[in-house]
């Protein structure tokens, strides 16, 4: 597997390495050990998958202490652009994104460590989305930031009038908006 930095250090894109012939392909998704050597301890407890249509868009999402959550993504059917905002307000990227297309085709994957909102849209006629996290759901502790925040400037790569939005995502507030606390000990960070 190769480990990609993006221009947030702590958002890593993990390309597998991917042996194909006549019959199909493989590839290791994860590995326990190459992954903390690479990025840090891990321990997901958590595996999730949705599937959507054309211009969905879900986030963007996190959730509050003591239910943070680092999430491992990928896309496995169809293509997405895969979305991270740094709200570690202690971070010298703080409020800063990193935009990832991950799709069946590149089998990218994504890690979105804790400290960060999280959200995708489907580019494909549809696209089945998996992540692991390393902290189970908690509804009561469930936020989000309002995917088109003028202040983040997150270019979806998607007409905004075809967007497709759940009542939730619809209601979020502006970043500027959330109460986050000053400290890493808050967003329960290393």
């Amino acid at each position: 597997m190769k480990f990609i930095k993006t221009k947030i250090p702590d958002l890593i894109i993990i390309e597998p390495i991917v042996q194909g012939d006549d019959r199909g392909y493989f590839f290791e998704s994860f590995r326990k050990e190459e992954f903390e050597k690479e990025i840090g301890k891990i321990h997901f407890v958590q595996e999730n998958e949705s599937k959507s249509g054309k211009g969905v868009l879900r986030g963007l999402h996190f959730q509050r202490p003591p239910f943070t959550q680092a999430k491992l993504v990928r896309a496995v059917v169809g293509e997405v652009l895969d979305v991270a905002v740094d709200i570690r307000t202690d971070s010298p990227t703080f409020g800063q994104h990193v935009a990832v297309l991950l799709s069946a085709d590149n089998k990218r994957q994504f890690f979105v460590p804790r400290g960060f909102a999280h959200g995708f849209i489907v580019l494909s006629e549809t696209a089945v989305f998996q992540y692991k996290v390393d902290n189970v759901y908690a509804p009561n502790y469930d936020d989000g930031i309002i995917y088109n925040d003028a202040d983040l400037n997150i270019d979806w790569k998607f007409p905004e009038e075809m967007i497709k939005l759940s009542e939730k995502d619809k209601k979020m507030n502006l970043f500027r908006d959330k109460k986050l606390d000053t400290h890493n000990e808050y967003l329960n960070i290393s």
